[in-house]
């Protein structure tokens, strides 16, 4: 092998390399805005919910120097097989990484709403529905990490289990709102902050299947329901 052609061989792999770290940074800042956001409204600290907001502008523009980096990775290297499958996953992965910060960003707006007025009553359904949603990231980003399929299926697995915890929160109180007029406009900001939890979990699930694509090369996605009849 040429000098020049292991060159290139070493600066490829050092582009992919740098290329996983950012991603990793992004995962890891988002992963601290959902904490911060859950914190920020359960023990009702209106400041911290401000300086998450403002943690939405580093992500939005990791976004972008992400997706720059893979486009330029493309054009000069025109990856096969496996590493255009990680290119490709990658470019998805931002694209879910972001809108999860914006989600947590929209539970602090909650939170900040919500610390105006008095508490209702102690937020142990959403602490719940927050440490599945938080648990379900950690472990599609564990599975990227460590190109575990296997992990990335049991964040598939719990998809169910979070949607059950936000239709226990929504129903809770929808109770109590029906019980007491007063606490309707609390009610709903609660609900709202139910359903981005279980909006991050969804896209916890879309960062698991581009895993299991990305290693296996298996499509998972709409797994059961492209065979399913039209209504």
């Amino acid at each position: 092998m040429s000098e020049q052609r292991k060159h290139t061989d070493r600066a490829y792999e050092q582009d992919l390399e740098t290329l996983r770290q950012r991603l990793l940074m992004m995962a890891a800042r988002v992963e601290g805005m959902i904490e911060n956001s859950i914190r920020a409204l359960v023990e009702r600290d209106s400041e911290l919910a401000h300086r998450t907001i403002l943690s939405d502008r580093v992500v939005n523009r990791m976004e972008i120097e992400i997706d720059e980096m893979c486009l330029l990775i493309l054009a000069k290297r025109q990856p096969l097989a496996s590493d255009l499958r990680f290119i490709a996953y990658s470019m998805k992965m931002v694209t879910d990484l972001e809108r999860i910060g914006d989600l947590a960003a929209n539970v602090c707006e909650r939170a900040i709403a919500l610390n105006k007025e008095p508490m209702v009553k102690p937020l142990v359904g959403i602490s719940r529905a927050a440490e599945i949603a938080e648990a379900m990231i950690g472990q599609a980003i564990d599975a990227f990490v460590k190109r575990d399929v296997e992990r990335a299926q049991a964040v598939l697995d719990r998809d169910n289990e979070m949607d059950a915890m936000y239709r226990d929160v929504f129903k809770e109180w929808l109770l109590l709102m029906e019980g007491d007029p007063a606490v309707v406009d609390r009610g709903i900001q609660v609900q709202s902050v139910a359903k981005y939890l279980e909006r991050i979990a969804d896209h916890a699930t879309n960062l698991a299947e581009q895993v299991i694509f990305m290693v296996a090369g298996r499509d998972v996605r709409h797994h059961g329901k492209l065979t399913a009849p039209v209504e």
